[in-house]
């Protein structure tokens, strides 16, 4: 389906005021741009948002970090401790729909940039503050990144090989399941807004998301006082549901219910499996784990993983290899879903992105812009939506505001 006009797309008549860095707000802020919004990125002169220095790898002076959740925005530097530079934010303010930020609790109200101060010049602005453990609380001025916060929220306690040590999860995956909330909740403030009028304050901490993701670990825990553990690939409650080795490499399995269950047997010439009492049910091989386990192993390793897969794949047992990033990004369904799309960069010349993940029927989100370079946007932001003259802007420069 061809592209549609940015106003036509679901957010096409939105501002987003953008004063996050590192990746949960940006996070956010991409699915907001990629779904129309114009998205106008703040960030300190000089350095930048924190990502742009986070590697190797670097493309043309960019970080790869930075470049993976920046894209459909346009970069404008402002210093918030110069007072001309606090006014821009406030004036931004005034004109858009959104504001996202992820200072520490109070260093807005401190820079005159807090809610109670912006929503008196724009009642209908929503706005988002994305923080390590919320607004109030006792831990309210901790800073915290996503490593630490997936250890206070949980999530670190239940990931690693069995009886192993904790681990982190291979990607920031706190930060990036904050982000898809922020962006939901923003969503739904603006369906609130557009029948009440009125904008009004996000909340969204980092440990809060964590602890909600927790979902059947927590539910575990809280209706039955089961405390978790770590498994490795391995499922806690259904068996056989993990990774394992075949003759070349390793392969996921997925046997969720009775019916995938009995087919497995079937498919890997095990039918007797399917009457044995110790594994007849998914409580009853839950209760001897070990040794189905070490049976299935058994059997898996005596083929390839790809000849595994076309087993499977024509008995309806999910499964699928345990790709590399090369494997991932040459995937003919990853490919065919249009998940890696080529974007022109000024410096870069041709910058591959992992593509728009949801897909709409009318009006699809689009990959519009690169990730700007730092400032890219300043001279543009200040005279075509503030309305500066170009005398003005080099005022501002000359004063260290921009």
């Amino acid at each position: 389906m061809p592209a549609k006009p940015v106003n036509e797309m679901p957010l096409g008549d939105i501002r987003v005021l953008d004063l996050s860095r590192i990746l949960a707000g940006p996070y956010c802020t991409m699915i907001l741009g990629d779904l129309g919004a114009e998205v106008i990125k703040v960030e300190r002169p000089e350095t930048g948002d924190d990502t742009r220095a986070w590697g190797p790898p670097f493309a043309g002076g960019e970080s790869a970090y930075y470049l993976c959740c920046n894209r459909n925005k346009k970069s404008i530097t402002i210093d918030l401790k110069n007072p001309r530079g606090s006014g821009l934010v406030k004036e931004l303010a005034k004109v858009s729909d959104v504001l996202i930020e992820n200072f520490t609790p109070g260093l807005m109200k401190g820079f005159g940039l807090d809610y109670e101060t912006l929503r008196e010049h724009n009642p209908r602005l929503i706005y988002c503050s994305i923080s390590a453990y919320g607004q109030d609380g006792p831990y309210r001025d901790r800073p915290g990144y996503d490593m630490v916060l997936s250890a206070v929220g949980g999530l670190m306690w239940i990931t690693g090989p069995e009886g192993g040590e904790p681990c982190k999860v291979g990607v920031a995956i706190t930060d990036v399941l904050t982000g898809v909330y922020a962006s939901g909740a923003i969503m739904a403030a603006m369906i609130q807004r557009g029948r009440s009028g009125r904008g009004q304050h996000i909340d969204c901490s980092l440990l809060d998301v964590q602890v909600a993701g927790l979902a059947n670990i927590a539910s575990n825990y809280l209706v039955a006082g089961k405390e978790a553990q770590r498994w490795g690939t391995a499922h806690e409650s259904i068996i056989p549901y993990q990774v394992f080795r075949t003759k070349d490499k390793p392969i996921a399995i997925a046997v969720a219910n009775q019916k995938l269950w009995e087919s497995f047997c079937r498919t890997i010439e095990k039918q007797e499996w399917i009457k044995d009492p110790r594994f007849e049910s998914n409580a009853k091989r839950v209760e001897n784990r070990v040794e189905l386990v070490a049976r299935v192993a058994e059997v898996l390793a005596q083929k390839s993983c790809d000849e595994w897969i076309e087993l499977f794949v024509d008995a309806s047992i999910p499964c699928g290899p345990v790709n590399n990033m090369q494997c991932l990004f040459d995937d003919p369904q990853v490919l065919h879903r249009e998940m890696v799309v080529n974007v022109p960069h000024e410096t870069i010349g041709t910058l591959r992105l992992t593509g728009v993940p949801i897909k709409y029927s009318e009006t699809p989100g689009t990959v519009r812009l690169p990730p700007p370079l730092l400032g890219q946007h300043t001279d543009e932001i200040l005279t075509g939506v503030l309305g500066y003259s170009k005398d003005q802007v080099e005022s501002l420069r000359q004063h260290g505001a921009v």
